[in-house]
């Protein structure tokens, strides 16, 4: 609600590209669901790993285009190796979806999701493999 308010204040009005915004959000979902799978069967192996996740918080947010386009990088190929940070394709989709840029990141949005799955699928493995291991402390 506070989003359509600012947009109409703004003179912002979505296109028709905002039919893809819950695709953007499950992208995101899936995304932290992979890192939370990691980092969740790692904090109980390694206990010095909750130390660790502000820290790459942090720099995730900065890796990560929130304050600047990716279309800032001229490159090509260079953008679309940018899209291995699997909230890239998320935050240029978001992007192109409410704010009616040009044209879809179609190749960064594409990787970006290929390391999702395989960010979901590999944490799902190793949970699994790990939850072996892990103590029912109550």
């Amino acid at each position: 609600l506070v989003l359509i308010v600012m947009m109409l204040y703004f003179g912002i009005f979505p296109t028709g590209a905002i039919i893809f915004l819950p695709l953007f959000l499950l992208l995101a979902f899936l995304a932290s669901v992979g890192v939370a799978l990691w980092l969740s069967a790692m904090n109980v192996q390694f206990r010095d790993v909750r130390y660790t996740v502000p820290f790459i918080t942090q720099l995730w947010l900065f890796i990560t285009p929130i304050a600047y386009p990716s279309s800032l990088i001229e490159n090509d190929v260079l953008r679309t190796i940018y899209g291995l940070n699997p909230m890239t394709g998320v935050v240029e989709g978001f992007r192109w979806a409410l704010l009616g840029t040009d044209t879809a990141p179609q190749p960064v949005i594409i990787v970006s999701t290929l390391v999702t799955v395989i960010l979901v699928v590999s944490g799902l493995v190793y949970f699994r493999n790990m939850e072996k291991t892990f103590a029912d402390v109550a």
